[in-house]
């Protein structure tokens, strides 16, 4: 059951990290809502780096945000928890094939692995708390315009990149934490195995003296 948990786990982290790799780069993390809105014979859409419109025979064309300095805090905040999400995976992955049962990579000894298994877990758990905060902010920033009644600008409805993002991030984290399960369950089986071979080898010379006394 320990080895089916902690290959679930390994199975729902990849695929976060994909999907979350995914989310940074789609372009429509946000798109211009018909509501209210006299322009309707074009869309506008807007991700982290750039801004799109694609006009209504399906031709887009995207002008990149000029200035890092320029740009509204969340968004530089956003761009940096992503990327730190992804690295963050980069890690897990590796320390997780290090510390997987199943695989010969790493060190020989079970304890070992153990122990960088639930510190690979951990890792993809931070990753994907890095990326749902990221995607949430940004989606209350989207939410909290549209229903503000002295926003001039455009108002914007929730892209499908941030329904990727949640979905990866959640995977993320249901991952790290059945791996983390997994090694704690496995750390625990091993002390108690650990105790039990204890326990045998200090009662085997008081069952030899019992049984030299019955001898007698």
């Amino acid at each position: 059951m320990s080895l089916i948990l902690e290959l679930t786990g390994f199975a729902f982290t990849l695929c976060g990290w994909v999907i979350i790799g995914a989310t940074l780069s789609n372009s429509y993390w946000k798109v211009s809502s018909i509501h209210g809105s006299v322009i309707t014979t074009s869309t506008l859409y807007e991700n982290l780096w750039h801004s799109c419109a694609e006009d209504s025979i399906g031709v887009s064309n995207c002008r990149k945000f000029d200035t890092l300095l320029a740009l509204p805090a969340y968004i530089q905040v956003c761009r940096a928890l992503m990327i730190t999400s992804l690295t963050l995976g980069v890690c897990g992955t590796l320390l997780t094939l290090l510390g997987l049962k199943s695989t010969l990579l790493g060190p020989s000894s079970q304890s070992t692995k153990t122990k960088i298994a639930m510190t690979g877990g951990v890792i993809f758990i931070l990753g994907g708390l890095s990326s749902m905060v990221a995607v949430s902010w940004y989606a209350a920033r989207i939410t909290a315009q549209f229903f503000d009644s002295f926003y001039g600008g455009t108002k914007y409805e929730l892209g499908y990149a941030l329904y990727l993002g949640w979905a990866g991030s959640l995977l993320s984290i249901f991952g790290g934490g059945f791996l983390t399960c997994s090694a704690y369950n496995q750390q625990d089986r091993d002390q108690y195995d650990y105790s039990a071979s204890e326990r045998r080898i200090y009662t085997k010379p008081s069952e030899i003296v019992t049984s030299a006394k019955d001898y007698v």
